[in-house]
């Protein structure tokens, strides 16, 4: 006797009537129930989005008000690489928040790439502004790797129907 064959695209079989595919919430939470860290990384993600957004307008004032430049382009390139992470952190937040999987390596990225901004600025001798990069940024990676953050952000995107 042989076994039908089975497809990657097809949809798992659900032979105990839970109705699980990806697109479902994680078993062992009730439905709707986020976990309050997966909130807070979202909300520090967001406010670095928030940042980075500030930083580009900022820049962009500055370098539409003749600010000496050594490279206009270059600046503009500058401009547009803020505004495309800027971009690419409010999507990681929201998508985050949602409980998609791929968002828990890019939120931690991120991270660590403000801690490698954080500690510079702390030893630089502006305290504040090294603090407010830093704690935000630990935060956000302690609750990254908590259980019940992994067990909800382990989405994964419905698959695509076969024709």
């Amino acid at each position: 006797m042989s076994r039908p064959p089975v497809y990657p695209t097809d949809p798992p079989s659900d032979p105990e009537g839970l109705g699980q595919d990806p697109g479902q919430p994680v078993p062992d939470l009730q439905p709707g129930a986020r976990p309050a860290a997966v909130l807070v990384v979202a909300l520090i993600v967001a406010a670095e989005a928030t940042a980075l957004l500030a930083a580009a307008a900022w820049y962009g004032y500055q370098l539409a008000a003749g600010s000496p430049v050594l490279s206009f382009w270059g600046a503009v390139f500058t401009l547009g690489l803020l505004l495309a992470f800027s971009a690419w952190l409010y999507s990681v937040a929201l998508f985050l928040y949602r409980g998609y999987r791929w968002t828990r390596a890019a939120a931690l990225v991120a991270q660590l790439f403000v801690l490698t901004i954080g500690f510079p600025t702390l030893s630089a001798g502006l305290p504040l502004a090294g603090m407010a990069m830093l704690v935000p940024a630990v935060t956000a990676i302690v609750l990254l790797f908590q259980n019940k953050v992994i067990s909800f952000a382990s989405r994964t995107g419905s698959a695509t129907p076969a024709l």
